[in-house]
């Protein structure tokens, strides 16, 4: 795809949806946000593994518990209003208090209705069920994201990081696995396949890498 063309998409991503995103999946076609059903596939999980890090499909807690810390390492402020985007049981708000974060203020959003209940009933805060390819978003000064674009479409994927970035009022910092995207479940990128769409952003834009294999984090601050 031509560059002209990437960065048209990149700029109706937030105005146009398309009716349908067709991704093949055991030679059947999905449409929507992800490429295979996002509460089938978290439901799944935590019937298997229980509320834990396998629940929300993490190999194990330390490679949970290292993208936080990378995640964490790109804010500097002290003292404020985050969103978890995509926040699962709310296990980043236990990271936060057990590492003594300053923070002033913690929702999060899910789509998923389960985890939705599961993480407002352990962490006593403000959860709501959201999508956020198409919902108004809160504003907050730093939204946080952390696996959930993983299952994404690429094109859900621009409008994800978008919706968050501009609901944010100092950035978003967010991870992504690392690859090529070959996967008929998984999505991967390149921190290049991105550059278009921060360049659209006007983002101050920060890379980390080789922290795990096959995961990078960005930060998009506000200039």
């Amino acid at each position: 795809m031509h560059k002209q063309s990437r960065r048209l998409i990149l700029f109706l991503a937030p105005i146009l949806r398309p009716k349908e995103t067709f991704i093949k999946s055991n030679n059947s076609y999905n449409t929507g946000m992800s490429r295979i059903d996002n509460e089938k596939f978290y439901t799944a999980a935590i019937k298997k593994h229980g509320e834990n890090s396998k629940g929300v499909h993490w190999n194990s807690v330390h490679s949970q518990v290292t993208r936080f810390k990378v995640l964490l390492s790109h804010i500097e402020d002290d003292d404020f209003s985050l969103v978890d985007a995509g926040c699962g049981f709310g296990d980043l708000y236990f990271y936060l208090q057990e590492k003594e974060v300053r923070f002033s203020s913690y929702k999060g959003l899910d789509l998923c209705a389960s985890m939705v209940e599961i993480a407002k009933e352990k962490t006593d805060q403000e959860i709501m069920q959201s999508d956020i390819c198409k919902d108004v978003l809160p504003e907050a000064d730093y939204y946080i994201c952390s696996g959930a674009m993983n299952i994404l479409t690429r094109f859900d994927t621009y409008l994800f990081i978008r919706n968050c970035y501009e609901a944010s009022r100092k950035g978003f910092v967010f991870n992504l696995l690392l690859g090529e995207d070959d996967s008929l479940v998984y999505n991967h990128f390149f921190p290049k396949d991105l550059e278009d769409l921060f360049e659209d952003l006007g983002a101050v834009v920060s890379i980390s890498k080789g922290y795990l294999a096959h995961d990078f984090t960005a930060f998009l601050k506000k200039p």
